[in-house]
């Protein structure tokens, strides 16, 4: 199968397209014949290494210190079942599913191999891959911190910083599923796309709109990870929560997330926001792409 190694931490040029052998399953496994996955924050985080201080050298401990341990990078998947293992009922051959690997990465392939009980699901029925894929980065990492905003349990005046992103563009729209008051912050070629999710307000950054702001938010949700609390203290309200994805917070991947954006986009609350499409031959060109911070939710790979 084709894949893409990691041969080391740095620019894009550090992803080359080797053939490895076809994974097979274990008893307990599904093979996947991967069709789409995403390049999104945390790929190139890890790929360039670029966390400073002790976050850097905790990600070295975790994932390796001179190259990844696990050099097929790529968290997200859309798929279809090819084998199951002996022990498997929950899935069948032809099954489309989609599926979040975390820190086992490995979706920059043709194939790969998840045990059962990990974050896999069956694809939204109105969905193809390019789209299930796209839906889940920004989608679970949202998630996991609006509910820490407890979003779930009341309606909330919230900032999204970010907005643009995979996380925030998610983010607006789970908000406003949360039947959140969403005023955002993005660049001004992202701003209409905002709006357009639901957000009342879009605030242009690269003119500081935001910073002369008097409105006072329950929470401020930094969907990049570049900003600190004090950049907001006049936004707060006086227990006003701030959360940022740039911090030493991570956001796990759980069944039940992918059941949530499932259920999301089956409905037409969510939706797939897919700036560039590129195949897997072309990851080199994604990545430089991701770099440049200038994406509109989604970079997808075709495979």
């Amino acid at each position: 199968m084709k894949a893409v190694i990691c041969e080391g931490y740095g620019a894009p040029e550090v992803l080359k397209i080797q053939d490895l052998p076809k994974p097979i399953p274990k008893s307990d496994e599904v093979l996947i014949r991967i069709k789409a996955t995403c390049v999104n924050s945390g790929d190139v985080r890890v790929r360039g290494l670029a966390v400073t201080g002790l976050m850097k050298f905790a990600m070295l401990m975790a994932i390796g210190f001179s190259k990844p341990r696990k050099p097929i990078l790529g968290t997200v998947l859309s798929g279809i079942i090819e084998e199951v293992g002996s022990k498997v009922n929950e899935f069948s051959v032809g099954d489309n599913v989609m599926a979040i690997t975390g820190f086992s990465f490995g979706t920059y392939a043709e194939y790969i191999c998840i045990n059962k009980n990990k974050s896999i699901i069956a694809m939204p029925s109105n969905a193809n891959y390019a789209e299930a894929a796209s839906i889940i980065f920004g989608g679970s990492t949202s998630y996991y911190f609006l509910k820490k905003a407890r979003l779930d349990e009341s309606p909330k005046k919230i900032l999204i910083f970010g907005a643009a992103g995979s996380v925030g563009v998610a983010a607006i729209e789970i908000a406003k599923y949360y039947k959140a008051d969403v005023v955002a912050v993005a660049s001004s070629s992202g701003l209409e796309l905002a709006k357009t999710l639901g957000a009342r307000q879009a605030l242009d950054y690269t003119k500081s709109e935001h910073k002369a702001c008097t409105e006072k938010f329950d929470v401020v949700f930094d969907a990049v990870g570049k900003t600190k609390k004090t950049d907001f203290s006049n936004l707060l309200n006086p227990n006003g929560l701030y959360l940022t994805v740039g911090g030493w917070d991570v956001a796990d991947e759980t069944v039940v997330q992918l059941k949530f954006l499932k259920k999301l986009f089956e409905e037409g609350i969510m939706h797939a926001v897919i700036d560039k499409t590129f195949p897997l031959e072309k990851i080199v060109d994604a990545h430089r792409y991701v770099d440049t911070g200038r994406k509109k939710g989604n970079v997808v790979i075709t495979i």
